[in-house]
């Protein structure tokens, strides 16, 4: 591989997850981020209580991606070779806490409507 390039990295996300798979969790991602920024234009205020709410999801959301990705790749912690490897799962863990976040957040903010104001 000479240079990474944009659509490099989505020919290895396909190898690694699947092509169906992986088109289908970035139609997720972009499903989930189209509502967060509807909530947050709807709302024009962020709920403490609901960002709470969504701060304790996010652990549960880090594991929850690593241990997807460890499936998903037919890996397991046995297989983590170096620091690169140690990196990647951390950098997994962060987005799936992330992600836990933003999806909490607005599944609270569409099912309980809006935000009570001050």
């Amino acid at each position: 591989m000479q240079e990474l390039t944009f659509t490099t990295m989505i020919a290895v996300f396909e190898e690694i997850f699947g092509r169906g798979l992986f088109w289908v969790m970035v139609a997720a991602a972009v499903l989930v981020t189209a509502a967060y920024l509807y909530v947050l234009i709807r709302d024009r205020a962020v709920s403490w209580r609901k960002f709470l709410w969504a701060q304790v999801a996010m652990p549960f959301g880090a594991i929850a991606a690593v241990l997807f990705v460890q499936t998903v790749t037919s890996s397991g912690f046995r297989d983590i070779g170096g620091p690169i490897d140690v990196i990647v799962l951390l950098l997994v863990a962060a987005a799936g806490a992330v992600g836990a976040a933003i999806l909490v957040y607005t599944a609270q903010s569409l099912l309980r409507g809006k935000a009570a104001k001050p």
